[in-house]
């Protein structure tokens, strides 16, 4: 039984396979990253994959990252403020897809990351 068509089927990030988040379910997502202590910083892309714009060799990360929404919202306490940042990327920038980010300051690494918003298309 194939489950998916490998040549069809655009990557995105965790959880993207499912129907779009509601607002109570990003804030849960948002809630577990504030009670590691990882810090949420918002992102967004219009190609919304990995892809690169310039080929380095193997193992180059180069241009493989999304803009950044803001700073890292350091110090972050509540969900709603990320709501609230989500919402106002959305609104600028309604043509591109919308990812949230736990960083870890003390292994310095990136440790969650899901989709929030794809474009309408």
């Amino acid at each position: 039984m194939l489950v998916v068509d490998p040549y069809n089927n655009r990557k995105y990030e965790t959880l993207s396979y499912l129907p779009p988040l509601t607002d109570e379910q990003i804030a849960k997502q948002v809630e577990y990253i504030i009670r590691q202590k990882w810090t949420p910083c918002i992102e967004f892309d219009r190609c919304g994959g990995v892809h690169r714009r310039n080929f380095c060799g193997s193992g180059c990360y180069y241009a493989r990252s999304w803009v950044m929404w803001k700073l890292p919202m350091f110090g972050c306490q509540d969900a709603a403020s990320v709501l609230r940042e989500i919402a106002e990327c959305a609104k600028i920038y309604p043509d591109c897809f919308i990812r949230v980010l736990g960083f870890d300051a003390k292994r310095q690494v990136q440790v969650a990351g899901f989709l929030v918003k794809k474009p309408s298309v």
